[in-house]
């Protein structure tokens, strides 16, 4: 999904901020070289003060990961 359509359901729900979620089928959590690049482009695009990105949430295998806990945001 492109950041813009991201921000846009979130600006048309007024929201102040956005947490971003999403399975992996394979099981693992582990974040991908695309999920980092995609988070990487959501704060980007989002600015850290204008439009937050609160977390990322990885969820597989009845694990999660959360970027913000990990330290990946």
């Amino acid at each position: 999904m492109h950041p813009r359509e991201v921000f846009r359901l979130a600006i048309a729900e007024g929201a102040a901020g956005i947490i971003v979620a999403h399975n992996h089928p394979s099981g693992d959590p582990t974040p991908s070289a695309d999920d980092r690049a995609v988070t990487r482009q959501l704060v980007t695009r989002g600015g850290c003060s204008t439009f937050p990105v609160y977390d990322h949430v990885i969820i597989a295998g009845g694990r999660f990961v959360s970027f913000a806990e990990a330290g990946l945001l």
